[in-house]
C-alpha cells in the first residue's frame, strides 16, 4: 500500500494519530521537501516519528517516482507530506502512477493553508480561486496571476496568494553545464510579494489600465500558521511592503473588497496600527 500521510503546518506532533502509526510500521517512509516546509527540520520529525525518514525532492518524486512505488505492492510505503497531501497537484501524479502500476493507495488528511486561512477571520466560502506568487528574475517577470485576482475581486472574494518556495534550484550556469550544484533556499516574504504586486500595478497603470488592486486594497500577511509564534497582520497593499512577519513561511491574501461585518471585527484584531484611507473606510482597521 502506498500512502499519502498530511504533517499539517507546524511542527512533528501535528501529524494525526492515524498518520503516525502508519509511519512507524511502514518498510520506508519518504519525506516530501519541495512544495512546503514545517517549523522544523528532518531530524526532529526522526525523533518524534522514532524512524528514519528520506528526503524526495522535486527531481526524485516528478521524474524518478518508480523509485518510490518500488515494492510498494508487496509492502507499505508511506509518502509524507507539509500540510495536506493535495495541496500540490505533484501529488496527484503520483496517486495515478501508482494506480496504473496496480498498487493500492491510502490518503490520511490533515490542516493546509487552504483552510487555516480562516485563522485571520475571513471566511472560506467567500475566497475564490488561489493564485502562486513566485520570485521574478531578470527575465521572468509573470503577471498573468493578476487576472484571477481581478476575477475574484469582481466577485467580491479573496485571493488567497501562495508565495515562492526555492529549494534546491540549480543557477542556470551549473544547469547549463550540468553540474548538481544547489542554491541557497530562498522563501518568499509577504514584503517582497507586495513590493512585485505594486510593480505590477504601476506596470498596468502605465499600459492604459485599470489596476486589479492599488496601494490602498486591504490585505492580510500571514507568517508560519499552525505554530505557537504564528504571526497575522491586516493592513493596505503598501503597508504589506514593510510590515515585519518574521521567519517563514509567508501567505498574503488580497481581500475581495467588500467585507461581511464579523470579517471586519475578526481583521481588526490584526489591524497595522499606522492608519491609512481605505483601512479606514472598511470597519475602521
Amino acid at each position: 500500500m502506498l500512502y499519502l500521510i498530511g504533517l499539517g503546518l507546524g511542527d512533528a506532533k501535528d501529524i494525526t494519530v492515524k498518520g503516525l502509526e502508519v509511519v512507524r510500521r511502514c518498510s520506508r517512509a519518504y519525506l516530501e521537501a519541495y512544495t512546503s516546509v514545517l517549523t522544523v527540520g528532518k531530524e526532529a520529525l526522526e525523533e518524534f516519528y522514532g524512524r528514519k525518514l528520506i528526503l524526495a525532492d522535486r527531481e526524485e518524486v516528478e521524474q524518478e517516482a518508480d523509485n518510490i512505488l518500488k515494492d510498494a505492492d508487496t509492502s507499505d510505503v508511506a509518502f509524507l507530506v507539509v500540510g495536506d497531501p493535495f495541496g500540490a497537484t505533484t501529488h496527484s501524479d503520483l496517486v495515478l502512477r501508482a494506480t496504473k502500476l496496480g498498487i493500492p493507495y491510502r490518503v490520511i488528511h490533515n490542516a493546509s493553508i487552504m483552510n487555516a486561512v480562516g485563522c485571520c477571520g475571513l471566511q472560506l466560502y467567500r475566497f475564490g480561486e488561489t493564485v502562486s506568487i513566485v520570485f521574478w528574475t531578470d527575465t521572468w517577470r509573470p503577471e498573468s496571476f493578476m487576472d484571477k485576482v481581478q476575477k475574484n475581486r469582481h466577485n467580491s472574494m479573496h485571493t488567497l496568494c501562495l508565495l515562492d518556495i526555492k529549494v534546491k534550484e540549480q543557477s542556470l550556469e551549473n544547469l547549463m553545464k550540468g553540474r548538481k550544484l544547489y542554491e541557497p533556499p530562498r522563501y518568499m516574504s509577504v514584503n517582497q510579494a507586495a513590493q512585485q504586486l505594486l510593480e505590477i500595478v504601476q506596470n498596468q497603470r502605465a499600459r492604459g489600465e485599470e489596476p486589479a488592486v492599488t496601494e490602498e486594497t486591504l490585505c492580510v500577511g500571514l507568517a508560519r500558521v499552525g505554530a505557537e509564534d504564528q504571526q497575522i497582520a491586516a493592513g493596505t497593499l503598501q503597508q504589506m511592503c514593510t510590515v515585519d512577519l518574521g521567519e517563514p513561511l509567508h501567505s498574503l491574501i488580497i481581500t475581495g473588497g467588500s467585507l461581511h461585518p464579523l470579517e471586519m471585527e475578526m481583521l481588526s484584531l490584526f489591524s497595522i496600527p499606522e492608519s491609512s484611507s481605505e483601512s479606514q473606510s472598511i470597519g475602521g482597521l
